[in-house]
C-alpha cells in the first residue's frame, strides 16, 4: 500500500466496532482503537499482506487525566513494516480507574519490554503478559513516576532511600 490513508480506510471497513478515530497529520497515521478490539487489530495488521506491520518499534503509555480531564490513559503503539517501509499509530484510551488492556506480545515479542516499562512507569496492567513485572525502577519502589499523581518529591520508603544513599539503587 502506497498511502496510509488506505490503512486506516480498510481497518475502518475490516473493524468498524474497533476504530474510533482516523487522522493523518504531515503524512502519518494514527487510529484510534476501542480497547476491546487491540488483539484483533493487532494481528490483523501484522499478518496482512497488504500492511504486514511485523515490527512494533515502541509502545507507551500516556496519563492524560490533567490533559483533557478525561481521567484516562493512553496505550500508543508505534508499527512498521520492514517490507513496505510505512508506519502507523495506534492509540487505545483506557480508563485511569481500571488501567489494564490485553497484551500483544503473542503477535511482537518487542511488546514484551515496552509493556513492562509502561507497567513499571503507569502502573498500566498488560493482561495475559508473561512476566509482568518492574523493569526501571528497583525493587520495593511505590508508586508509578510517570502519573500525574505521582509526587514530586518522590516519596518512597525510608529502606529504599538508604539503598539509594549508598549508591547501590
Amino acid at each position: 500500500m502506497a498511502e496510509v490513508s488506505a490503512i486506516g480506510k480498510k481497518l475502518k471497513e475490516t473493524f468498524p466496532e474497533a476504530v474510533t478515530g482516523v487522522k493523518t497529520f504531515r503524512g502519518e497515521l494514527t487510529v484510534s482503537i476501542n480497547k476491546d478490539y487491540i488483539g484483533k487489530v493487532a494481528e490483523f495488521l501484522c499478518n496482512d499482506d497488504e500492511s504486514d506491520f511485523d515490527y512494533l518499534s515502541d509502545l507507551c503509555g500516556v496519563d492524560k487525566s490533567r490533559l483533557d480531564n478525561s481521567n484516562a490513559f493512553e496505550v500508543v503503539y508505534h508499527l512498521y513494516s520492514l517490507k513496505h517501509n510505512h508506519r502507523v499509530r495506534l492509540k487505545v484510551e483506557i480508563p485511569a480507574s481500571n488501567p489494564s488492556i490485553k497484551t500483544v506480545t503473542n503477535v511482537w515479542k518487542t511488546a514484551d519490554w515496552h509493556e513492562r516499562e509502561a507497567y513499571d512507569m503507569f502502573g498500566i496492567i498488560f493482561e495475559g503478559h508473561p512476566n509482568l513485572e518492574r523493569i526501571l525502577t528497583p525493587e520495593g519502589f511505590e508508586g508509578y513516576p510517570l502519573r500525574k499523581d505521582y509526587p514530586l518529591k518522590g516519596r518512597q520508603p525510608a529502606s529504599l532511600r538508604e539503598v539509594y544513599r549508598k549508591g547501590e539503587g
